[in-house]
């Protein structure tokens, strides 16, 4: 049986949830995660794979659910941010774990209904939504968050006259800043999402004398990756003067969304607030606020994507060529890279990695891993001190269960990774390795193009 790693084991002990939490080491040292080893993983289904914890998504959902109960004294939902990771399963888990699911296209949409999400606890989000995907919402009752005037403009016209109100969440932008990455700071004035404070009140007056307009909800969200806590104490004044304004036009605003933003430990030196202590913070905040204002207490809403699957997911690599510049640096090249993960080329973003057969192996050189696309910058990781290493080894980098698969590509034609979730010793593919013959399915060749025709 694979024991735990051990605690203080840098980088892999739990308590710095670097590792899934159910990684453990098998009798001759080598990596496992949820009792299955990751070495063999990568021999039954190839590399590059995505690999997640069953029981660590669940802990994570759990983890929402009891810090809202323990901190919150009025009703409350976790609504998973399935942009984070959008499978079957995902949606499957987060229904079974009492979750609800924000879904930000057609696609999202139906992957959760398909997966089993009751249709009363999604969202639709999106800036720029299509008629498909509002009408996909409406016949479904999905609260639909309206992000601006043009979704209310086609709401409008899409909501038959006479049939039941679409229900509505009215998102605007708090005008808070926070310290992460400027392309996942939401909340500020100058962003794409959201109505600005000041339209909020028209808006509104507006939709108060509207029959096929229901607003139910407020929404707003101050960005991504955050690990501080003081923003969102402020949000949660602000919102309360949002909420005493629509319920004092006429509106039965019962849901308050704070949206989600807390962020994960990528690398040892990461320090986020625990889920408990950010739901915490936010609880408190929430209702100190609503008292101040004399207001009933509405639903708490929040939606956590990052914080629930991106530290039980690990992508495994397969070590291939290795170019040595003397005093310079050393490559290392696995054979994935930004098609399946793009956030170290998008974001800059930081990982911890390690060899899966050698996880405890002392590191004695530094090297740069490098993907096997044609980009210059398709590096996943510089400087990562690793033990010596051959081409074959399999390589783990750690805590990509979101915003990798969601946001591959196929670059230079390079077909998606398989996804397995473990537990108890057992695999299962949740989503299927793509072929190279997968990518011509949707390929069309004109009949002059087509090969033996004369040209000209």
């Amino acid at each position: 049986m694979p024991q735990a790693f051990e605690t203080g084991c840098d980088p892999l002990s739990p308590n710095r949830n670097l590792a899934p939490v159910t990684a453990g080491l098998d009798d001759q040292g080598r990596m496992t995660v949820g009792d299955c080893r990751l070495s063999d993983l990568a021999e039954r289904y190839g590399t590059p794979l995505y690999v997640l914890d069953e029981a660590g998504i669940r802990a994570a959902c759990r983890a929402y659910r009891t810090a809202l109960e323990c901190h919150y004294p009025g009703p409350s939902l976790a609504v998973y941010a399935s942009k984070a990771n959008s499978s079957l399963a995902l949606s499957a888990i987060a229904a079974s774990e009492g979750l609800g699911l924000d879904a930000v296209s057609a696609g999202e949409l139906l992957t959760a209904l398909k997966g089993g999400m009751p249709a009363e606890r999604i969202v639709l989000h999106g800036n720029n939504k299509s008629d498909e995907e509002l009408l996909l919402a409406y016949r479904n009752d999905v609260m639909i968050v309206a992000d601006n005037q043009h979704d209310l403009d086609r709401l409008a016209v899409l909501v038959p006259a006479g049939e039941r109100p679409a229900r509505l969440m009215l998102r605007f932008t708090p005008g808070i800043e926070c310290h992460t990455h400027e392309y996942i700071r939401t909340g500020h004035l100058d962003s794409k999402f959201g109505f600005d404070p000041d339209q909020l009140e028209p808006v509104l007056r507006h939709l108060a004398t509207c029959g096929w307009a229901k607003v139910t909800g407020l929404h707003a969200h101050i960005g991504s990756q955050i690990f501080e806590l003081n923003p969102h104490r402020d949000l949660a004044a602000v919102m309360a003067d949002a909420l005493k304004l629509a319920r004092g036009l006429g509106h039965p605003v019962t849901d308050l969304n704070v949206g989600g933003g807390l962020g994960i430990r990528y690398v040892e030196s990461d320090d986020p607030p625990s889920i408990d202590a950010w739901v915490q913070v936010v609880a408190e905040a929430v209702v100190a606020a609503c008292r101040e204002r004399s207001l009933d207490l509405p639903r708490l809403l929040c939606e956590p994507g990052r914080s629930l699957v991106a530290s039980s997911g690990v992508t495994l690599y397969s070590i291939g060529s290795r170019k040595e510049v003397p005093g310079v640096r050393t490559y290392l090249s696995v054979d994935g890279g930004m098609s399946d993960n793009p956030r170290p080329i998008t974001y800059q973003s930081l990982y911890t990695a390690l060899l899966a057969d050698r996880p405890q192996a002392e590191a004695t050189e530094s090297i740069t891993l490098a993907g096997k696309h044609c980009e210059s910058g398709d590096v996943l990781l510089n400087d990562l001190a690793l033990p010596p290493s051959v081409s074959g080894d399999v390589l783990v980098v750690l805590a990509t269960g979101a915003y990798n698969a969601s946001m591959s590509s196929n670059y230079n034609r390079i077909p998606r990774p398989a996804a397995v979730l473990v537990h108890d010793g057992m695999a299962e593919v949740i989503q299927r390795r793509e072929s190279s013959e997968d990518l011509l399915r949707y390929d069309t060749l004109p009949t002059r193009l087509a090969p033996g025709v004369p040209v000209g």
